[in-house]
């Protein structure tokens, strides 16, 4: 694996190093051991899949606030997404910035998101998945979110969204 500095302070791209023969390939995508080395949260409680219909769909920007915070390794394991992190951690020396990465199902690379940074992601291919390996049990007393246009944050989507979940949709500018 290599790790890859996103502009988001602790954030990363983990592209997977694959050794390839006739059959295909094969690749790492997790190892306690090296994500100690980068300073990477290696604990997983939960493990989630998401799957949606159509490109256009928009999943975000979602995060568990303390004393529920979480990391995330995100995944696309089929289609396509361009995946979005937003530091929102006072303090920090990336607060407000963004950056994101496009993830497809046929290239073997990840994100890795830091507690305190929201995530989200807009599909630009039907029926995309997207697989989660995450820190800490999801608790609906600490979800949170940031709207996905939210001019505080300026993020260039490569379209606007076709299918957005009313509370996706609702969550109000940032006022960090």
């Amino acid at each position: 694996m290599r790790f890859r500095p996103l502009k988001v302070a602790g954030a990363y791209a983990v592209e997977v190093e694959t050794l390839e023969d006739e059959r295909g390939w094969f690749g790492r995508l997790f190892s306690v051991d090296e994500f100690v080395r980068v300073g990477m949260d290696p604990h997983v409680q939960e493990c989630s899949l998401s799957f949606n219909r159509k490109a256009g769909t928009l999943r975000g920007l979602h995060l568990q606030v303390a004393p529920h915070q979480e990391s995330k390794l995100v995944l696309c394991v089929s289609g396509a997404v361009y995946d979005v992190l937003v530091d929102l951690r006072p303090g920090s020396s990336t607060h407000k910035v963004w950056d994101a990465v496009e993830l497809t199902g046929s290239e073997p690379l990840a994100v890795f998101v830091p507690p305190g940074v929201a995530h989200g992601y807009l599909t630009t291919a039907d029926n995309s998945t997207v697989y989660y390996q995450i820190s800490a049990p999801y608790d609906p007393t600490s979800a949170s979110g940031a709207r996905w246009d939210d001019p505080a944050f300026g993020i260039s989507w490569p379209s606007r969204p076709v299918v957005i979940s009313t509370r996706d949709s609702s969550f109000g500018n940032y006022t960090g």
